[in-house]
Parts: structure tokens; C-alpha cells; sequence
């Protein structure tokens, strides 16, 4: 039998998906090929759990076997129309530039041509099929700064609005990169960013853009959509307070200060996220935009989404600013946690269930190693301060997931690479959607699932030396606080919890 409440719940959601769905439709539509191919990739990675939620509201249950099936098919056809996508950017790049380079040549010789002869010339003009964007003298002075000690170009190739140069890399890649640079802005000033990367062929290649192409400063309508973000953060943090003290704020705006200290606590990890995202910003004097708060009833908010307004000089700069962030906000938590372990007692504000503690392995420890065998009990009394460290942890380890442009997916780039950045997205993406089928009672998993699908799957750009990797020792960190993100979200098994005595 199905729960009729649950049944309406699912269409909800179903019809909510179906919709963004088809407002992306119409925005894409407006790109022509390449919109709908990437609407398409959208809708292939959705559609596994569209099908499951649909089949399940009319009455209809696929087993895990099934899903998986569909899951498989979803990033065959995902990795197929990312193959297509590239494909057909590349082709309509080409096509653009031949088109804007036709109409140059044209307006320059009907300057210099009398009207009589400007039509019979003009059709004997050779068609190029590929042509540099960057004007013939830059381009020039731009061969010049490489060399047999540094990196010496072989091939030049069209590519957006600069060029590719193949060759080889004669030396150290950030000594290299600084080498290049130099004589670069000695040329040309601030006109053009040079970029070392790896090729698609594995190899070392320099790319030249013009500096035009940098990130863009915020808006004033993405600073006014912030300032509504933030706000509505701010309701829903008073929101689940109320909530974890068991009455809806909504129909009890009165006591929205019994709410208020839960909500001020959740802030204060919010902000030491946000602060260590900039403190280390400040250190490589780069830009971040203001933070897009994202709201959520469920815990209050899923923490921020910061965009990069600065070109990174390298990918140890990428993770520096990925990894302070989660790496206050987790101190923080943690050590919020630990003191409301300490100061619980009889009649703490909060009577929860043991089996609240088996859900994260990180948590449950803890409490078995301050509260002992109070784990024993049937219910805990547990301090505001640890549900408020709780929080906090779970805020962090979801920003900490290794997909697209979360502070995960950017360690993840930063330590490993694009190609397994791409992979671990991809994986995290169907993490989430067997979670979500396996325990549909919890929405976060879908929640934030739709929020990478839309706003964060894609990575961040490379970095002006991408070659160059982190040293050993961020590295290490980096594996330490995704083992911590692990450890948070997933619960403990019934069977380990017996044995750590949680739990009579």
C-alpha cells in the first residue's frame, strides 16, 4: 500500500523536475545544436529517477537491479553527448570565425576597390578553413616569446577568440609558465593571459586569449538575487530551529526567538565557510563574488556557492581557496559538537533517540568516545551546541562532495585533474540518485543532486599554470577532509553499533 500524502509528494517533486526541465527547454532553444545537446546531457542524467519517481506514483516499484540499468544506459548517453557537444562547438567556432573573417576581407577590399571591380574580385578570395582571431602582427610578436629553453611551438591553432600552440616544454612547468608570461605582458601588457595546460593528447600546449575573455565582475541583478537568497537563508535557518524545537515558525512567528539561537549558531558556521574562502583569496590577492546562499528547510541552508572573479595563477592556489573554507567551517563544527557532547546532561533542552546517533560514523564515534555508556539508553539528552555542530558538519561535508564546482569537486581538480574531476562528478551524481532511491524518506540527497545537476556540474576553468600540481602535503589534506565528508554522511550499520555499544 502507498501512502496517499507520499504518493502527492513525489508527483510534486515529479512535476517540479518536469518543469525546470522544460523552462531549461526553452532556454536552450534560443542556442540552437549545441543548447539542445546540452539540455539533452540534463535530461539523460535526470531521467533514471524521473522514471522511478513516475512509476512509483501510479503504483509502480523498480527494483535496485533495474535502476542500476538505467543509471549505466544515463552516462553512456551523458559521456555520448558530451562527445557530440565538443564536436559541434568546435565545428560552429570554425564556422563562426571563417564567417567573421569573410566579412573582414570583404569590407577592407570594398574600401580599397572601385565599384566596377570590387564584385569580380571578391569572388576569386580564397576560402580559409581555419583562421586565427588574434591579428597577424600580435600573433607574430606572441611566436616570438617561446624558445628551445622554454617551450618550443610546432603548430598553431584557432581556438575561441586566441590560439593553441602544440610543441614541446623544455623545462619545469612553472618556471616555464612564469618565463612565457613575463614576455608576454613585456609585448602586450594586460591585452592577452597566456595558459600552460595538458592537451587533449596528453601533451603540453600554451593557449593565448585575449584578456577580454576573464570572468566578469558580479552584476547588480546577481548582487540583488544574493541579497534574496540571503535573506531567505535567513528564514529558513529560523525555520528548521523551529523545527528541531517542534513547532512550525511559520504558524508561530511569536517564538521566532526560541529559534533564534539555534539559527544564530548555523550562521556561525555559514560565515567561518565564507571567511576562509576569502582569507585565502587575500593571500593570492584574487576575487570572489559575493556568496549565493542557498536555503533549505530541511537544515536551514546547504551552505554557498561562490564564483572565482580572478583567472587562479595555479592549481595550488585553486585548492588553497577550495579547502579553507570547509576546513574552518568543519573546525568549527566540529569543535561545536564536541563542546555540546560535554555540557549534555539530564535535562539538556534536547531528548533525542540513540539510533539519532547511527546516523554518521563520524558523529557516533564521537559521542561513544564523551558519552559513553549513555549510548545504552533508549533516549540521550544532548546540548543545543551538539545538534548546532551537527549541522554544521553535515552543511560542510555536502559542500565537500567531489562534483563540478563544490569545494570538493574543486579539491578533487586541483589535486588529480579535469579528466577524474569529470569522472568523480559523475559519480557523485549517481551516489546521490541510489541514495535517493534506496531511502526516499530523506530529500536532501535529491535536493542537492538537482543542485549540481544545474548549477554546479560543470568544473571550474584551468587555471593559468594547470600543469603544475599541489605539493604532497595538500594533498594529503585534501584526501583527510574528503575521508571526513565520508565519515559525516554515511551512517553507521546497525551491526557496527551494536558493537560500539550505541544503542541497547
Amino acid at each position: 500500500m502507498f501512502n496517499p500524502s507520499e504518493t502527492t509528494t513525489v508527483l510534486i517533486i515529479l512535476l517540479i523536475a518536469i518543469g525546470i526541465l522544460a523552462w531549461g527547454y526553452n532556454r536552450a532553444k534560443s542556442y540552437g545544436k549545441l543548447g539542445i545537446l546540452a539540455w539533452l546531457q540534463s535530461v539523460v542524467l535526470m531521467a533514471p529517477w524521473l522514471l522511478f519517481f513516475g512509476l512509483f506514483a501510479i503504483g509502480i516499484y523498480v527494483n535496485l537491479v533495474g535502476i542500476l540499468l538505467l543509471l549505466v544506459l544515463s552516462v553512456g548517453l551523458y559521456i555520448y553527448l558530451g562527445k557530440r557537444l565538443r564536436f559541434e562547438s568546435k565545428d560552429a567556432m570554425l564556422r563562426q570565425k571563417n564567417a567573421e573573417y569573410l566579412k573582414q576581407k570583404e569590407d577592407k577590399y570594398s574600401s580599397q576597390s572601385s565599384v566596377s571591380t570590387s564584385s569580380s574580385e571578391t569572388s576569386e578570395m580564397p576560402i580559409v578553413p581555419e583562421v586565427l582571431p588574434i591579428p597577424d602582427e600580435d600573433l607574430q610578436l606572441i611566436r616570438g616569446i617561446f624558445g628551445i629553453d622554454t617551450f618550443f611551438a610546432t603548430e598553431t591553432i584557432s581556438y575561441q577568440e586566441g590560439a593553441i600552440f602544440r610543441g614541446n616544454l623544455r623545462g619545469e612547468p612553472d618556471l616555464v609558465y612564469e618565463r612565457l608570461a613575463e614576455k608576454l605582458t613585456a609585448n602586450f601588457g594586460e591585452k592577452y593571459r597566456l595558459f600552460l595546460v595538458e592537451g587533449t593528447e596528453g601533451k603540453p600546449v600554451v593557449i593565448i586569449l585575449p584578456s577580454t575573455d576573464d570572468p566578469q565582475p558580479t552584476t547588480l541583478a546577481q548582487k540583488n538575487l544574493a541579497l534574496v537568497l540571503f535573506v531567505a537563508t535567513i528564514v529558513t535557518s529560523l525555520e528548521a530551529g523551529g523545527l528541531l524545537l517542534g513547532f512550525d515558525l511559520f504558524n508561530n512567528w511569536g517564538r521566532y526567538q526560541e529559534a533564534l539561537p539555534l539559527s544564530v549558531g548555523l550562521w556561525a558556521v555559514l560565515l567561518a565557510h565564507e571567511l576562509g574562502h576569502r582569507l585565502a583569496a587575500k593571500r593570492y590577492n584574487l576575487r570572489l563574488s559575493v556568496p549565493f546562499f542557498l536555503p533549505t528547510w530541511q537544515i536551514g541552508s546547504f551552505g554557498a556557492i561562490t564564483r572565482f572573479e580572478s583567472l587562479l595563477p595555479h592549481r595550488t592556489a585553486l585548492f588553497d581557496l577550495a579547502f579553507a573554507g570547509p576546513a574552518l567551517g568543519g573546525i568549527i563544527s566540529l569543535v561545536v559538537l564536541i563542546i555540546g557532547f560535554i555540557l549534555s546532561h539530564e535535562g539538556s533542552l534536547f531528548q533525542v533517540p540513540t539510533q539519532f546517533f547511527q546516523g554518521s560514523i563520524l558523529v557516533g564515534s564521537l559521542a561513544k568516545v564523551i558519552l559513553g555508556n549513555q549510548l545504552q539508553q533508549s533516549i540521550i539528552n544532548i546540548h543545543p551546541l551538539a545538534i548546532v555542530g551537527w549541522l554544521g558538519l553535515v552543511i560542510t561535508a555536502l559542500n565537500i562532495m567531489p562534483a563540478g564546482q563544490l569545494d570538493g569537486g574543486r579539491i578533487v581538480q586541483a589535486i588529480y585533474g579535469r579528466k577524474i574531476a569529470r569522472r568523480t562528478t559523475i559519480a557523485t551524481l549517481i551516489v546521490l540518485a541510489i541514495v535517493t532511491v534506496i531511502n526516499p524518506g530523506n530529500p536532501i540527497p535529491l535536493y542537492w543532486a538537482i543542485v549540481i545537476l544545474f548549477l554546479q556540474r560543470d568544473l571550474e576553468r584551468p587555471t593559468l599554470n594547470e600543469l603544475t600540481e599541489p605539493d604532497d602535503n595538500r594533498a594529503g589534506w585534501g584526501l583527510l577532509i574528503l575521508f571526513l565528508m565520508l565519515a559525516t554522511l554515511i551512517p553507521l550499520s546497525p551491526s557496527l553499533a551494536g558493537r560500539l555499544g550505541i544503542g541497547g
